[in-house]
């Protein structure tokens, strides 16, 4: 056989795989269920068809009970509107095992004792350091087209204060710290009329919160100020154990990770201390995987560490997540509901 024969026929060989399963086109209807459009995306190619399949793998995770659920929350989630969607996904018992960022439950909170973010704007184009300016001025701080007033951070440390430090004298664990933030939110919110929130879904429901990069905010800031001027301290390893018990305990375990950073590490890092690897992952991103950067890294990628079996489902979507990750979890639930 030449070489060009050999080309032919391994041509040949594949011709079976480009042929199967053609591109459909999506449709859309009045009074369509999300559930409906996650299914007609699937028809579709490019993100809508990711996006599908995140449906279909979270679907199938969240309806088998056998699987332990891992969440990692990165990025303003809080600020940019999800808040409900979480704490919900909670105590629907969809989230066993939460990791975020000092300034998820830093903004959680704020909102579970009475401040509110508003409907900001970005500046207009040459604008940009005067619109800042004025905000700086006027005690606003700005997170894209959100704000938040700064006196919400003089309530939010008084509640500490008040509410949380006085819970401990010692050495303590990240997540011990984040479940009594959690009770502290919910008494607090008796007469606030905003939803309690993520922290206070997570301790009326038994489920753990760790925030490995803790100090990274202001809820981290205000740990190590109390910790100056008392025993107090946070104790990052206790959590390690922590986490990692549960990790030996799943009998299948899945991965949910919107955005990057610490939090999504820390939840796939955990299975290379434990004999098994995630059976599903679904990771929401905007970062691509050509940086090289851990944010943007596919799911396929963590299974060459080990941290995702060879044989698990999963699917990396692109896009902003406080767009993808409401339709995600609408979609699952009209699927498993």
């Amino acid at each position: 056989m030449t070489d060009d024969d050999h080309d032919a026929a391994g041509h040949g060989a594949h011709r079976e795989e480009f042929h199967d399963d053609p591109l459909d086109h999506a449709e859309v209807w009045a009074e369509m269920s999300v559930g409906d459009l996650a299914t007609e995306y699937g028809k579709a190619g490019i993100g809508a068809a990711e996006l599908s399949r995140a449906v279909d793998i979270y679907s199938e995770m969240l309806g088998d009970d056998d699987v332990t659920n891992f969440f990692g929350l990165a990025g303003a989630m809080v600020p940019g509107g999800m808040r409900r969607v979480v704490s919900d996904l909670i105590r629907d018992g969809h989230i066993d095992v939460l990791v975020t960022t000092g300034a998820n439950l830093t903004h959680d909170a704020i909102e579970a004792i009475g401040g509110k973010h508003h409907h900001g704007r970005t500046a207009e184009e040459g604008d940009e350091r005067e619109h800042d300016e004025q905000l700086r001025d006027e005690g606003v701080d700005r997170i894209y087209n959100v704000y938040l007033p700064q006196e919400h951070f003089t309530l939010f440390e008084g509640h500490l204060r008040d509410e949380v430090f006085p819970a401990f004298d010692g050495p303590v664990a990240i997540s011990e710290f984040t479940r009594e933030l959690g009770r502290a939110n919910l008494d607090a919110n008796a007469d606030v009329t905003e939803d309690p929130g993520i922290a206070a879904a997570a301790y009326e429901h038994d489920v753990p919160i760790f925030v490995p990069a803790i100090q990274d905010s202001v809820l981290g800031i205000q740990a190590w100020m109390h910790s100056q001027v008392s025993e107090f301290t946070l104790d990052a390893l206790a959590d390690m154990t922590n986490i990692t018990d549960i990790a030996f305990d799943a009998e299948q375990a899945g991965a949910t990770v919107v955005g990057g950073g610490v939090p999504k590490n820390f939840v796939l890092q955990t299975m290379l201390t434990v004999p098994e690897a995630y059976d599903y992952g679904v990771q929401l991103t905007t970062d691509p995987a050509s940086t090289g950067g851990l944010s943007g890294a596919t799911l396929d990628e963590a299974r060459s560490w080990g941290k995702l079996e060879k044989s698990a489902k999963n699917v990396t979507v692109l896009g902003d997540a406080t767009i993808t990750l409401p339709f995600l979890a609408a979609a699952a639930r009209d699927r498993i509901e």
